[in-house]
């Protein structure tokens, strides 16, 4: 018997048992090379039962490696999503934010969605060709923050250089962000740590289903600029503050710009995909719970599913989650992806956020 089988065989008996199940590294036949083993979470309640999301964490500021994780708990415990999380790791397997080495990409192979939240990724080919045969195929994507410049291949080698944010390939112009997410690198529209941004729903959309529910919306995260394309669905609308209190004076030199939409991509198929892209997302924006509500609503609708959300369902997060100030760079560290194995570990596993200093 495999350990791959083994490994099924241990999951389901925890399950009929009737105890919650918990997060599990995938069989030491199957862990990658860098010795980083992706965290799954298997759903535990029947609504969305055998619907399998990958998300992605790799950027270099906002904390994507902690609002992912999280968000994953969530879907899985409360919602009955199967959730596979994979991190950006460093040589020793520890989680690196932004680090273009994603161990388990192979996850998209059987997933019925994606969730990215990467910046200036660089994908060895032997990775990023997971990521192309989602896309390929129309699979849904949800995008958050930094992902419309999630790819940067520079002049960096590879056949999937056209997913760069500054693509100029014919067909493929802007790269991953313009092509699927619906918008490339625009810029900033407020100041992060000093400006925080109050989101508000489009009157004409309060019945679209990934606002049902969905309250008050304050993010932590400063202002990102829009450039509406015919074909957004926009959702809302985020006006930058003049603090980072959620009771802040707007910013009248910044008027309300697109904050939230959706979208269809075509493949390579024919297939249509549907998008869901958040100029937000950071790891302390996911405190706010209107925010979080339509973060779990677009994890429905991307699949279909909408005709299941519920307006009061829970979203309480799953274990401790305390994040970390975003700033580049301000990831935890010496933290291996197994960690966030089970639903009971703390996210983040610690606050130590800068590298030791050097002696001299």
């Amino acid at each position: 018997m495999n350990h791959r089988l083994c490994w099924l065989i241990r999951v389901s008996c925890v399950f009929f048992a009737g105890l919650a199940q918990a997060a599990e590294p995938l069989a030491d036949s199957a862990v990658p090379s860098s010795g980083s083993a992706p965290v799954r979470y298997q759903g535990t309640e029947s609504l969305a039962k055998g619907k399998h999301l990958v998300f992605i964490a790799s950027d270099h500021e906002y904390r994507g490696e902690e609002t992912l994780p999280a968000l994953a708990r969530i879907l899985a415990k409360h919602h009955g999503f199967d959730c596979t999380v994979l991190f950006g790791v460093d040589e020793n397997g520890e989680i690196k934010a932004g680090e273009s080495n994603i161990p388990g990409l192979e996850a998209l192979d059987s997933a019925d969605g994606m969730v990215m939240f990467t910046r200036f990724q660089a994908l060895p080919d032997d990775q990023m060709k997971h990521i192309d045969a989602y896309l390929k195929r129309g699979g849904p994507v949800m995008g958050l923050r930094t992902s419309t410049h999630g790819f940067k291949y520079g002049n960096k080698d590879s056949i999937y250089a056209k997913y760069d944010f500054q693509s100029q390939v014919s067909g493929y112009e802007k790269g991953f962000g313009h092509q699927v997410l619906g918008q490339t690198w625009v810029g900033h529209y407020g100041r992060n740590h000093k400006q925080s941004t109050r989101i508000t729903i489009i009157p004409d959309q309060a019945q679209h289903p990934i606002l049902t529910g969905v309250g008050k919306m304050h993010v932590q995260s400063g202002g990102y600029n829009a450039e509406p394309q015919p074909d957004w669905n926009i959702l809302t609308m985020a006006q930058p503050l003049m603090s980072m209190e959620r009771d802040g004076e707007p910013d009248a030199s910044k008027p309300p710009m697109a904050s939230e939409w959706t979208r269809e991509y075509t493949a390579a198929n024919g297939q249509k995909g549907r998008v869901f892209t958040s100029l937000y997302g950071a790891s302390e924006d996911i405190l706010n719970a209107g925010y979080r509500r339509m973060l779990v609503n677009a994890a429905y609708w991307m699949l279909g599913l909408e005709d299941q959300i519920v307006a009061d369902s829970p979203i309480d997060f799953v274990g401790k989650y305390q994040p970390n100030t975003f700033r580049g760079g301000g990831y935890a560290r010496g933290v291996k992806p197994e960690v966030y194995c089970g639903f009971e570990s703390p996210i983040p596993a610690n606050h130590t956020t800068s590298s030791p200093k050097k002696k001299r």
